[in-house]
Order: C-alpha cells, then sequence, then structure tokens
C-alpha cells in the first residue's frame, strides 16, 4: 500500500480530537527527549525517541478511539504517518 493512502487510513484511525491531542502531545514529549539528549549529550536516551509517543498514542486508541493502534500491524509506516499528522496538525490542517 502506498504511504498517501496508508495515510488515509491512518487518518481514519484518529478522528478522535482526544487521541490525536494524545499522539501530538507524545511528539512533543519525543522532540523534548531528542532536543534535551542532544543538549546533554546523552546519546544513549536517544534510542528511546522512537517509543516515546506509545503511552500516549495507545491510551488514545484504547480509551477514546476504541481500535487497535496502527503501529501494532505497520510500525515504519505508521511511525512516519504519526510525524505527517503532527505536521498537519501545526499546519491547521487537522484541527485538534
Amino acid at each position: 500500500m502506498e504511504l498517501s493512502e496508508y495515510y488515509k487510513n491512518y487518518l481514519k484511525l484518529h478522528e478522535n480530537k482526544y487521541c490525536r491531542r494524545l499522539h501530538f502531545t507524545g511528539q512533543l514529549f519525543t522532540i523534548s527527549l531528542v532536543v534535551t539528549s542532544i543538549v546533554y549529550q546523552q546519546w544513549l536516551m536517544l534510542l528511546f525517541a522512537p517509543f516515546v509517543i506509545y503511552p500516549f498514542a495507545w491510551s488514545g486508541h484504547f480509551f477514546f478511539e476504541k481500535n487497535k493502534p496502527a503501529a501494532w500491524k505497520d510500525p515504519i509506516k505508521a511511525k512516519i504517518c504519526d510525524w505527517i499528522m503532527f505536521k498537519d496538525i501545526l499546519l491547521g490542517k487537522i484541527k485538534l
């Protein structure tokens, strides 16, 4: 499945605003971890960066969307789509 088609399906799994808010918060924490790790030269902490979002995102799916996270089926495409959705939220294309 092409990424643009996957993203359309990904957005269907993220229709609830609270789920999207939790994803967005998780991405902010991810960025904070990366910046802090670089500033304080804690390179080992960078290994955790890809996983910071999961407690936030999965809580959104379990409690609000009532569906399974996309990362369970295709973690690479789901991670890419997490960042695309984050960008779209920042640009105002998706509402929180």
